[in-house]
């Protein structure tokens, strides 16, 4: 597989590493993660300019229908940072899931809106009995009169904090069948509480009988938002094979620097292990990744690839960290370092659309196997 960039791709990674370097450094990512609500004044102006908010998404709904790959390359520079923010869940996958489920009305509607950054979208799906999957779903829509009222709540929501419009999975009037129900995050009865710990604006948000319009009801849309899902966890999985290269240019440079004993760390045997493990980690994120991607533009049916670059890039970023961690000791764990911003990223996305695990039983399932 040729990992070589055209010329648009180059094009978008040179544009993101300009950006990275001269409005994400290590100071303004601290302050951010410090207050993720300035991470909408701070970056999300500054990325819209550049048309990253309409990159996945077609001409024709007002974006600029870049493949899957040209997106990716973009992710992989953002995940060196590693810079936050509600890119991925607003213009990636909330715009995927609307391509794939909504009505042609509400595409016109909503598309346009994300493409040029006006909105912002968030879903919401994920709740106590926690999955990525349909199991579990207990936010209901109830009918009153035309429209619907909008109850339940959701957990560990990433980017709520800074969504104007969340897509949130529910069961309407009693069905068996998931919908999917724009919301406006304004409205009366919708709360959002920041949840300490994460560094992605990961929230719980509390729907307490909200009145939503059918209009803003994809009914039935769950089994295309799986497949949207799906199709756009490469582009997380490339933010975390950037993330993965950071870490280990981080610690390389450090092990070549830090003297200990008269002697550089780097000639330990045990820091080269630790530097070899990294390294294996990113090579394994980076094929797995670039691979189930390469399967999507393509055309052909990347299912099982998508399975293991996910299971495999989770497993990547947070060793990756665990051993970079080893490398540099005690430095490590200092905020002001800036390591510890990937250590926190890659235990925040080891869960976002489903743990390894969860991918690997489902790998199980496109390869006909029974488990036993």
């Amino acid at each position: 597989m040729d990992l070589s960039l055209n010329d648009t791709q180059q094009l978008i990674q040179d544009s993101a590493k300009d950006f990275v370097r001269g409005s994400c450094g290590r100071d303004v990512l601290l302050k951010l993660d410090r207050d993720p609500k300035l991470v909408m004044g701070t970056l999300w102006k500054p990325m819209s300019e550049l048309g990253w908010t309409g990159m996945a998404i077609p001409e024709q709904y007002g974006g600029t229908g870049n493949s899957l790959t040209d997106v990716a390359v973009l992710f992989e520079e953002l995940g060196c940072g590693p810079v936050p923010g509600p890119l991925f869940s607003s213009a990636v996958l909330c715009a995927r899931i609307i391509m794939e489920a909504a009505s042609d009305p509400q595409k016109k509607a909503w598309l346009p809106m994300i493409a040029s950054g006006e909105s912002v979208f968030a879903l919401a799906l994920t709740e106590q009995q926690y999955n990525w999957s349909a199991y579990g779903i207990r936010t209901h829509a109830r009918r009153s009169g035309s429209d619907y009222v909008l109850s339940g709540t959701k957990v560990f929501v990433h980017d709520a904090l800074h969504a104007t419009d969340l897509l949130a999975a529910a069961r309407v009037d009693g069905a068996a069948n998931i919908s999917l129900v724009r919301v406006d995050a304004k409205a009366a009865g919708v709360s959002v509480r920041a949840l300490d710990g994460f560094i992605t604006g990961m929230s719980e948000v509390l729907f307490d009988n909200v009145a939503v319009k059918a209009s803003d009801v994809v009914a039935d849309g769950w089994p295309a938002a799986e497949r949207a899902m799906l199709a756009v966890t490469p582009v997380l999985c490339a933010y975390k094979v950037g993330s993965c290269k950071a870490i280990f240019d981080l610690s390389l440079n450090y092990a070549r620097e830090r003297t200990q004993f008269g002697q550089i760390i780097g000639r330990f045997s045990r820091v080269q292990d630790h530097l070899i493990h990294m390294v294996n980690y990113l090579d394994s994120a980076r094929w797995t990744t670039y691979e189930a991607l390469s399967k999507l533009d393509n055309g052909s049916d990347a299912r099982a690839s998508c399975h293991v670059a996910k299971s495999v890039s989770s497993e990547s970023y947070m060793h990756a960290c665990d051993y970079a961690h080893e490398v540099h000791a005690g430095i490590g764990v200092s905020c002001e370092y800036g390591l510890t911003l990937h250590t926190k990223m890659s235990r925040s996305l080891y869960h976002c659309l489903g743990a390894p695990k969860a991918h690997r039983k489902m790998l199980e399932n496109v390869m006909g196997l029974v488990a036993a």
